[in-house]
């Protein structure tokens, strides 16, 4: 005779978890503005025509959000739970790939979603 299985629906499921970085710890989702993925930093890495250079305009460093500001003039907000807003003060370089939403600071990507 087997033991029933204890099956937990999707819902329930899906509301009872939380990135640890909300936590303090390190990330664990790929959702837009978490954890990069490897599979995000790769495609991103396959398309460099699709990068854009920008200056960091504004940053928000308890909350993640950053304002960069490519060089044709386009204002992009952007949020990242990861660090990129400690990584990145007002007036620092960076590059942004619009599509695949990876922020790259130095050799350093962050994985953000476009607000």
């Amino acid at each position: 005779m087997s033991t029933p299985l204890n099956r937990l629906s999707p819902l329930p499921v899906r509301e009872r978890s939380a990135c640890m970085c909300r936590h303090g710890f390190a990330c664990s989702s790929f959702e837009a503005g978490h954890a990069l993925h490897l599979i995000q930093a790769r495609i991103a890495s396959a398309t460099p025509a699709e990068w854009d250079d920008a200056i960091v305009e504004h940053v928000d460093t308890t909350t993640g959000y950053l304002v960069v500001r490519t060089l044709d003039g386009a204002a992009h907000t952007l949020w990242n739970g990861g660090g990129a807003a400690l990584e990145a003060p007002a007036g620092t370089p960076v590059a942004l790939h619009v599509r695949y939403g990876v922020l790259a600071i130095g050799r350093t990507q962050f994985n953000v979603a476009l607000v």
